[in-house]
């Protein structure tokens, strides 16, 4: 049984550690969270390091300067991991070069520097999916045709940010997991490098142990987060506590969003068979 506390203050000077999520937890891609950054800052200082760890499929140069955009204050994190970080890493280990981009423009940074070469669908050798070319509009039905296609071809398939779905102000907007399920459903193979899986998380403790300047251990690290499938779920895949911030993905799933309904919480966690050591609906100090 989960519980709500009313700060991070109630279960800070457990740890020496946090892994935090960004988008639905920091800010909401419009503003940020000011409640969020002062609890963060008053972390670093009682308990120990901050590492930022998101889903974004792009290095985190680039997210450190969106964060930087919307006034994050520089001293409520130690360092940023992206999955985008950790795709690089799988693009060079499939060796090979001949690479189809599906995804927004944005996100062409992710291949800087890399011994690929962007093609269309008939000369690809594999696929990075980033996301929908145009979220405002589309939806995955609008890639059925595509995906067939290339699981038909059985090319590797690697998923750059496992979110389903993002909010983005009011709206909710589709993320690039919400194709890799339906190139599932279609008979091909993904590799899913960011949250929930094991990459990100080795990425996110090496960069954790190098801002707190030793190993930490594992008990001593707390997983914050708004979504069940990648935050909760990672938490749960490595054994690491995780505090859910329920006003991010999820909001409309437990009543209003500043008075979650307890009973609601709790059976969800259940049917997602994940374990939290607490909840908050906004996170704060």
């Amino acid at each position: 049984m989960s519980s709500r506390i009313s700060g991070l203050s109630a279960i800070a000077p457990n740890y020496k550690g946090a892994l935090c999520d960004i988008w639905g937890v920091l800010h909401n891609g419009v503003a940020y969270f000011d409640d969020a950054a002062v609890a963060l800052q008053n972390f670093r200082k009682q308990s120990g390091p901050v590492i930022l760890v998101t889903n974004a499929p792009r290095p985190n140069g680039p997210i450190k300067a969106q964060l930087e955009r919307l006034g994050v204050p520089s001293d409520s994190y130690d360092d940023v991991v992206t999955s985008g970080d950790v795709t690089r890493s799988a693009l060079i280990a499939t060796g090979k070069t001949k690479l189809l981009h599906l995804g927004p423009e944005r996100d062409l940074s992710l291949y800087d520097d890399l011994d690929v070469v962007l093609v269309g669908e008939e000369e690809a050798e594999m696929v990075c999916c980033t996301g929908l070319l145009n979220e405002f509009e589309e939806t995955p039905d609008d890639y059925d045709d595509i995906l067939q296609s290339i699981a038909r071809r059985n090319l590797p398939f690697i998923c750059a940010n496992p979110d389903r779905v993002v909010q983005k102000g009011e709206r909710m907007f589709f993320c690039a997991g919400a194709l890799s399920d339906r190139f599932e459903a279609f008979g091909g193979e993904t590799t899913l490098v960011g949250k929930p899986q094991a990459p990100i998380y080795e990425a996110s403790l090496a960069a954790l142990d190098a801002a707190n300047g030793s190993p930490l251990d594992k008990s001593d690290v707390l997983i914050i987060g708004d979504s069940l499938p990648t935050d909760m779920r990672g938490g749960h895949y490595q054994k690491i506590d995780s505090l859910f911030i329920t006003s991010g993905i999820h909001v409309a799933d437990f009543g209003p969003a500043e008075a979650p309904d307890d009973a609601k919480v709790n059976l969800r966690l259940t049917h997602e068979d994940v374990e939290t050591v607490a909840y908050m609906p906004f996170l704060g100090w």
